[in-house]
């Protein structure tokens, strides 16, 4: 039977099969492709709300549904969302609607490229409601062979190296976790997430595992943080990241950085840190050092770039530093209320940073797509000028998503990265010393960026160049409103994820 908590509703099987519904018929629907598209991503967006506004007050898994596959190999269809799982699902849900929207100039092959865009999106949503790891694996595969294609096939000249690339690396990361996971149901007989975070809690999965295959949890845990480390990215499994941003359509580059990058951060919080957090705390500071690198080189790597889609990949990958600083800066056993205080602070920051960057991160690259159109596919940062003068409101809104990377006040942008540092400087404070280098280079680049392409004179050949229309306005405004509604009152998602906050630090055991 299914078990759900909405009227009988399996709310979650709903969301998966929406996109993929939407995705069949696509594909058969010629130039009506965007509409299909469109229509089944609002309708995904509208039960991933439900979800969000239904979860459990405790923290507790909601909308559970399990049913047997085939108890013998231990795998079952097990659904479940928490304030981590749902606040993913409306991420999800909110980057598909907007890269669907900023890809109306796709006229080759529309039915298949929003058919592969709509499967990407249940990927998503397999993946961050899955609470078995067979049927996660399937999802988290599944959203890897769409991203594939839709930048081999639609991507820059440079499309087909940039693909194998992003694709071995991924496939690299996801065989490292394979293998890791398969040592575990060796020596558990189980792939429930629920069941082995229980055993981790009590320090029996480590006995378990110890007492079948020897002493390898340590090299267990090294091969689930390196299929997370690719995917997030971490330095320095990163080199992939910028060559599939800035090679992919800016659309699916929204989806890559906006959504797909997060599935890493949340693999850390529900797999690697519930199972394997003694062996985390062990290699702690080898940890923090790369998390303190990625931030700082991150942000270093994007200030040296040229192309504006390349600065705003490796932004991505300083942002994202920030969450594997918060993260590893946590797994350490709390001895004090307020060290547990702390270790709550860091986290909420991490999820908060994961939904704040997804949606700042695609708005920013939908500005280029537009940017792009408008050029006649320019995008050098030394290319344009003096663009607030014939395009301003152009220039304001971009401006605002600007200062929300930034981490302005009053922003979006602002609210998890504070939280984080708010968590991280009692816990590991000469990593967060360091990764302060971090904020200011990117301020740096964030202010070279609006000197460059908006400010100063303008050259002859941009005297003309187009401002935002009506309809563009009005779709870019909804993104822009929420961008400043979560950063005056970031209460509206704190108060729904911190019960999770606090029940997932109950059951973690470092």
């Amino acid at each position: 039977m299914i078990g759900t908590q909405t009227n009988g509703i399996p709310m979650l099987t709903l969301l998966a099969a929406l996109p993929i519904v939407g995705a069949v018929i696509a594909l058969f629907a010629g130039k009506s492709a965007r509409l299909i598209a469109m229509l089944a991503a609002v309708a995904s967006l509208a039960v991933a709300l439900v979800v969000w506004a239904h979860l459990p007050s405790d923290g507790s898994m909601g909308f559970v549904e399990r049913v047997a596959w085939a108890p013998s190999l231990g795998v079952e269809y097990h659904l479940g969302a928490d304030g981590l799982s749902a606040l993913m699902l409306v991420l999800s849900a909110i980057v598909a609607l907007m890269s669907i929207d900023a890809a109306h100039r796709v006229h080759r092959q529309p039915n298949l490229y929003f058919a592969l865009v709509l499967l990407l999106e249940a990927g998503l949503f397999g993946a961050f409601t899955a609470q078995n790891f067979f049927h996660w694996f399937l999802f988290w595969e599944l959203s890897l062979i769409p991203a594939f294609f839709l930048i081999k096939l639609w991507g820059g000249s440079k499309r087909g190296p940039a693909a194998t690339q992003f694709f071995v690396y991924t496939m690299a990361g996801s065989v490292a976790l394979l293998l890791a996971f398969l040592g575990v149901f060796l020596a558990t007989g189980s792939m429930d997430f629920e069941h082995l975070t229980l055993l981790a809690s009590t320090g029996e999965l480590e006995q378990i595992v110890t007492a079948h295959l020897g002493p390898v949890m340590p090299w267990l845990a090294v091969g689930v943080l390196a299929g997370f480390a690719v995917k997030v990215p971490l330095m320095p499994f990163h080199t992939w990241l910028p060559a599939a941003y800035s090679e992919a359509p800016s659309p699916v580059t929204m989806l890559l950085t906006g959504t797909m990058s997060k599935m890493g951060v949340y693999g850390m919080l529900r797999i690697a840190l519930p199972l394997f957090g003694v062996q985390i705390t062990a290699m702690r500071t080898p940890l923090l050092v790369l998390a303190v690198a990625t931030v700082v080189m991150g942000a270093w790597a994007a200030a040296a770039q040229k192309d504006l889609k390349r600065v705003f990949a490796y932004s991505s990958v300083n942002h994202l530093g920030y969450c594997m600083l918060g993260i590893f800066a946590l797994a350490v056993p709390a001895t004090s209320a307020a060290m547990q205080a702390s270790q709550a602070a860091a986290l909420n920051g991490v999820i908060l940073q994961m939904f704040n960057h997804g949606i700042t991160a695609a708005l920013l690259f939908w500005f280029i797509a537009l940017l792009q159109e408008r050029s006649g596919g320019i995008r050098g940062i030394d290319d344009f000028g003096g663009l607030r003068k014939p395009a301003p409101v152009f220039a304001g809104l971009m401006g605002i998503a600007l200062f929300s990377s930034l981490g302005l006040p009053g922003l979006n942008g602002f609210v998890g990265e504070f939280l984080i540092f708010r968590g991280v400087f009692p816990l590991a404070w000469v990593a967060a010393t360091v990764s302060v280098l971090g904020l200011l280079v990117t301020a740096a680049v964030i202010l070279t960026v609006i000197q460059k392409v908006f400010t100063g004179p303008v050259p002859e050949r941009w005297a003309e160049f187009p401002d935002l229309h009506t309809g563009e306005r009005l779709a870019l405004a909804p993104v822009i409103a929420l961008m400043l509604l979560i950063g005056l009152l970031p209460q509206l998602i704190v108060d729904g994820i911190n019960p999770t906050v606090v029940n997932l630090l109950a059951h973690w055991r470092f």
